[in-house]
């Protein structure tokens, strides 16, 4: 069966599949394994350390894959200037870029001229429509089963998608607790015309930089095994529980400020559990779709499992 969207026609894939941007998580090797299997595939720019890694490291999914890949850049997260790693995005030619946590209005002006093709997270109808009117191509929605940084609004994907759908004119994406087939399916009915994944992604053989440990984590979670942090702060965000987190929430109960957190949310706290597995130093994202997760596919194993799903399903509809 053929999947053409609007999203696969813009973004130029077979599938209308998208990797999230992970933090710490999403290089090359994964990037390339997405976009060989149909889906887009992409790099975290931020998370890289200099104009240099960037560069480098489009250079090598460009050695790993001739289909279209897309650099995400979270503008808002790290508290660093974005623009030099967009001039380089643009130097080297990448045709998709996505921009999440953060107002896209000064991103979007570094891409006038250009032919590259623009994504934006968000978590509520205002936001997608603020993306669509400063010329966003399309909006990746996410509800709040989704893991990472979500809205403040804990709106699920169910009802949020439909209402994003119902108010824009471009195509929108749906994301947050989708990582099979009928999840897949699910973001079609309400009227997207694609899907982002995030989380399923990192229990994937090409998720090189993610620790076995975090990977056998998300394995034996259930519905239950997410919690959400920093809402204090106004930035809720989802990970894995576990004894840091519970830490953290207890915190957050007891009035802390950031300076009384930032060293057990900081980037580095997390990758001490994503890269060395470190459950008891440091915390791992992760939306709710962890409980559905029972293995570590590859990327083509992992798509040709949705595609299976998906086919099967549109076939129950043309007979109901």
């Amino acid at each position: 069966m053929k999947w053409k969207t609007r999203v696969t026609e813009l973004l130029g894939i077979e599938l209308p599949i998208i990797q999230g941007g992970l933090a710490y998580l999403a290089y090359a090797d994964l990037c390339a394994a997405v976009s060989n299997a149909g889906g887009l595939g992409q790099i975290t720019a931020m998370s890289l350390p200099s104009t240099d890694a960037l560069r480098a490291e489009i250079r090598k999914v460009k050695e790993m894959t001739s289909k279209p890949f897309g650099v995400n850049f979270a503008i808002g997260q790290h508290g660093r200037p974005f623009e030099h790693m967009v001039e380089v995005a643009l130097e080297e030619g990448v045709p998709v870029v996505s921009v999440t946590g953060g107002n896209p209005a000064p991103f979007f002006e570094l891409m006038k001229g250009s032919n590259v093709k623009k994504l934006v997270l968000v978590a509520a109808k205002k936001q997608a429509l603020k993306a669509e009117s400063l010329g966003a191509d399309a909006v990746m929605v996410v509800g709040q089963e989704g893991g990472g940084h979500l809205g403040r609004d804990d709106i699920g994907t169910m009802v949020l998608v439909p209402q994003v759908v119902d108010a824009l004119r471009i195509p929108v994406i749906a994301s947050g607790g989708i990582g099979d087939g009928r999840g897949w399916m699910a973001a079609h009915a309400l009227g997207a015309e694609g899907i982002e994944m995030g989380t399923r992604f990192i229990a994937t053989k090409e998720c090189v930089h993610a620790s076995e440990a975090y990977k056998e984590a998300l394995i034996r979670s259930d519905e239950t095994s997410t919690v959400v942090i920093k809402r204090s702060l106004g930035a809720p965000a989802r990970a894995l529980s576990n004894e840091w987190t519970d830490k953290i929430l207890q915190m957050e109960k007891n009035n802390a400020t950031y300076e009384d957190l930032k060293d057990f949310i900081s980037g580095e706290a997390n990758r001490r559990f994503i890269y060395n597995g470190d459950e008891n130093e440091g915390f791992g994202w992760a939306g709710q779709v962890a409980a559905m997760i029972k293995g570590v596919p590859s990327v083509n194993e992992l798509f040709a499992q949705m595609v299976n799903e998906a086919e099967q399903i549109r076939k129950r509809w043309q007979s109901l």
